[in-house]
This record gives structure tokens, sequence and C-alpha cells, in this order.
């Protein structure tokens, strides 16, 4: 049979995350591969009471079609939630999607052409790079430091550039490398964008993931034009596989999303919004973040003291000490090769993700990316100094 794919499925292959979370299903495998969450955190007790009001009290509506932009209330929630951030808004102003992975598709088939230039920071979450590709954008990936994007690379692009349709951006613990923009940068980002015209696309999953210190203000807090697209998500701070996420945005470019959204899905599930706007008014959300917290935090400083312990101390290894999220990234001496890393250390049983298919462009290949919100501190334990073995030799 002769199928004729439209062109844009050339761009598409098999996300190594999800290839690499197959592997990490083997019992023995100590997997700090995936962006999990701990499944022994989510509220299954409290989600059953829930279900059973939900559906007792409000189970007609519950299980009917609803509006495109979703339940009121719990929008309403959302945008008080924004507040701290200091993003001023309403329900209004807040679409409710299947997770923010829906928001990035909806933001590629919005405003991507066939070659259109999308910006993004070097490296880059690779989910959206995936859905971004299917629009057949041309990437270019701006340079990092411990502050966030370089804001002077990032002008010279825009200069030079004249088919820049956004920049997307991940400000709080950056998927994969945990790093957090300053303020100045949030509002350099912002001033940048007004005066060159370009949308920003800020995604923030892990916002509320913070271990240490004061959460910054966002970095759509500093729009004055509307020109910020902000995705959140429960996925981190609740459940994943309830699949809530939001955009929030202004005017004509949220009725876009809101237009894309009807032809996509139609809503997102009626029952699952209810269900989450009723544990919001039954339970302390806050209280349930507060309890991820404290197993994260404990998780991370585990990972980060095993990495210390039995990581090699050479020229060229480096590691970032992150204040929340779910990652830490690893930088290799440049002759190791992440790939060749990874094949030694499933022989020992533990799996990472190798960091080149973070960057747009590729060509990076000593780079990692390990997760420690999934495994348990001896499991942890045992799995880095299994991986700083592997290392030592390669070495």
């Amino acid at each position: 049979m002769n199928i004729h794919y439209a062109d844009r499925m050339n761009n598409l292959k098999a996300s190594i995350i999800r290839e690499l979370l197959k592997l990490a299903e083997r019992p023995e495998i100590i997997s700090f591969a995936g962006g999990l969450p701990a499944p022994e955190l989510f509220p299954v007790e409290a989600l059953k009471k829930v279900g059973v009001k939900v559906l007792e009290e409000q189970g007609m509506q519950a299980l009917q079609y609803s509006a495109t932009e979703g339940y009121k209330p719990l929008r309403d929630k959302i945008a008080q939630r924004m507040a701290r951030i200091g993003v001023e808004a309403d329900g209004d102003n807040v679409l409710i999607t299947s997770g923010s992975q829906q928001g990035l598709d909806f933001a590629g088939k919005i405003m991507i052409n066939d070659g259109d230039v999308i910006i993004t920071e070097r490296p880059s979450y690779l989910g959206a790079i995936m859905a971004f590709k299917a629009y057949c954008p041309r990437f270019i990936d701006i340079p990092m430091d411990n502050e966030g994007m370089d804001m002077e690379a990032l002008e010279t692009t825009l200069k030079s550039e004249d088919r820049v349709k956004f920049i997307y951006v991940i400000p709080d613990f950056q998927n994969p490398t945990g790093k957090t923009w300053s303020v100045d940068r949030r509002k350099k980002l912002v001033e940048l964008a007004n005066e060159y015209d370009v949308i920003i696309v800020e995604d923030n999953p892990y916002g509320e993931l913070r271990f240490e210190g004061e959460r910054p203000p966002a970095v759509k807090s500093f729009d004055t034009h509307g020109r910020v697209v902000f995705l959140g998500t429960f996925s981190k701070t609740f459940c994943p596989g309830m699949r809530l996420g939001w955009v929030l945005g202004e005017g004509e470019l949220l009725q876009k999303f809101v237009l894309v959204k009807q032809g996509a899905d139609l809503q997102t599930s009626t029952l699952g919004q209810r269900e989450l706007n009723q544990f919001m008014e039954d339970y302390d959300l806050d209280q349930h973040i507060g309890t991820i917290l404290e197993v994260y935090r404990s998780r991370r400083n585990v990972m980060m003291e095993a990495m210390d312990t039995h990581f090699p101390k050479v020229e060229g290894l480096t590691y970032v000490y992150p204040n929340g999220g779910l990652f830490t990234w690893v930088e290799l001496p440049v002759h190791i090769n992440a790939q060749e890393l990874f094949k030694k250390a499933i022989e020992n049983n533990v799996a990472f993700v190798p960091g080149d298919a973070f960057y747009p462009n590729g060509g990076v290949d000593n780079t990692m990316r390990l997760n420690y919100s999934s495994m348990p501190e001896d499991k942890i334990k045992e799995g880095i100094k299994r991986l700083g073995e592997a290392i030592k030799e390669m070495l």
C-alpha cells in the first residue's frame, strides 16, 4: 500500500525519552530518565471521595459536553493563583487544555509557517521541539548561563532574522538544565520582544516546585502588550494522568488558541476539570504541593550528595544544583559521548537521558539529564554510584 503522508511527517521522529522509558520499565533498571512525578504522592484517597461527590452532586453536568474554554470556576481559581507571580488576570484569560503539551502544539499550529524561525534556549525541552517541528520551522537556539538566555545573543538574532515567530522559554527550573532565569533577564526578554514585535511563549510546568528562596515573577507579569502566552499545568503539582493544563493570554491571540482547541478535541475532560475544582474546594492544594516539595527536596539533596561523592573530579565535568523542579543537568568532558555512556550505564542497570535530543539543531554529545523525583532515596544513591563508575570507565 502506497500512503502519501504529509511532508511534515518527515520531520517527526519518536521521542527518545518515550523510548527510554520503555526500556526503564524493566524492574531491575534504576531510571533517572523520565520526568515523572512520584506516584506515591498522588492524592488517591482524596480523589476517590471527590469523584463520588462530583458524580452525586453534578453527575449530569460532569458527564456532558462543556465549553471549549473550560470550567469557569476552575479557570477563576487558576487566575487567582497566577496573581502570586504577578500576573493580573481573570478566568476569561484562561483556556483549559489537555496538559500544557497541547498548548505547545497549538502555539505551533497557530503561528508557524514553513521556514519561520523559532528561538529557543540552548538546550530546550524535547517535547516542545517535537511539537514545533511538525510545522517545519527553522530553530535558532540561544546559549544560556546561570541567569538564563544570553540577551546579547538574542538581540543579535532578532536584528538579523526577519521571520521570527516567537521565543520559547522555560524560565523556572528549566527542562532539561534545572536553571532559573534572573528577574533582570525576564524584564529584558520582554523589552526585546516589544522592540522587535515578537511573541513569547512562556512554559512554566515547574515554577511551584521551589525548594528554596522566593518564587520570581513570571515573564508574563512584565507583559504590557499582550504578547506573552503563558502555559501552565497541574501535571507536576497534582496528577499527570488527568491531563489538565492551561493557556493564559489576552484578546485575539487567546481566541486563536480557543479556535484551534475547538478543531482539535472540542474541550478538555469535563469530569476531570470538575474533579480538580472540587479537590481545590475541599482540600488544600498548597498543602499537597508542600508534601511534594519535602520529598523532592530530600531526593534532590541525596542525588547531589551522591554525585559529589561518586562522580570523578575531572576538568570539564560539571552539574547544576537546582533550587527546584525535577532535573539536574550534567556536562561531561568533551571527549565523552553520552550515547556511549548510556550503553555502558544500561549494562549496570541505570538509565538517564543523553542530552543531544534537547538541542534543536543537535551536535552536542557530552551532556545528560538526570531526574530525581521518581526514584526512592536508596535507589538514587545506588544509581548514581553505578553511573559514576560508568563515567570513570569512559575516562
